[in-house]
Parts: C-alpha cells; sequence; structure tokens
C-alpha cells in the first residue's frame, strides 16, 4: 500500500474550477485499477493550495494512472487554465 500526495496551487479566482474537475477526476480515479481511495484537502492559510491524497495498492499501480490517457487530459488541462505553478507528487510507502 502506498499514499501519494498530489500538491496543486491554482490561480487566484479558479478555485471552484479546481475543484468542480476534481469531482470529475475522483470518477477516472476510482475506476482506475489499484487505487482505493482519494481526498481532497484545501491549505487553510492558502486558498489556492490544494493537496489530493490518494491510496492505491502499490507504485506500480499508480504509475500506470499517471501515465494514462485519463490522467494526461486532466493535466494538460489544469497546465492550460487552472494551474499557477507545476503540480509536485510524493509517494509515501507503509
Amino acid at each position: 500500500m502506498i499514499t501519494v500526495g498530489m500538491n496543486y496551487h491554482v490561480i487566484e479566482g479558479k478555485q471552484q474550477d479546481f475543484e468542480d474537475k476534481f469531482a470529475g477526476v475522483i470518477d477516472a480515479l476510482n475506476s482506475a485499477d489499484g487505487h482505493t481511495s482519494s481526498s481532497l484537502w484545501k491549505d487553510v492559510s492558502d486558498g489556492a493550495s490544494y493537496l489530493i491524497t490518494s491510496e492505491w495498492s502499490d507504485e506500480a499501480a499508480f504509475s500506470t494512472f499517471i501515465q494514462s490517457d485519463a490522467f494526461r487530459s486532466v493535466t494538460n488541462w489544469g497546465k492550460e487554465q487552472i494551474l499557477s505553478d507545476r503540480p509536485r507528487h510524493k509517494i509515501y510507502k507503509s
């Protein structure tokens, strides 16, 4: 089991767009092999900073997902429309 922390900073004023898009992304995550659960967290001191935590069966399952067309289409949209900075991912192993 691994936990992945995906850190995102959005363009000011685009927070609701990001949150709405996450609702769609959760469907893609839930259908991915090896995915257990995901949550969206918002920084109380910086309302444009978010963390998505995801539980996966193993690192290979997560790697397969981030190389998928579903993930690529979301990240391309985010880079062009929503994100103010490059996303950062960190993998935690238990």
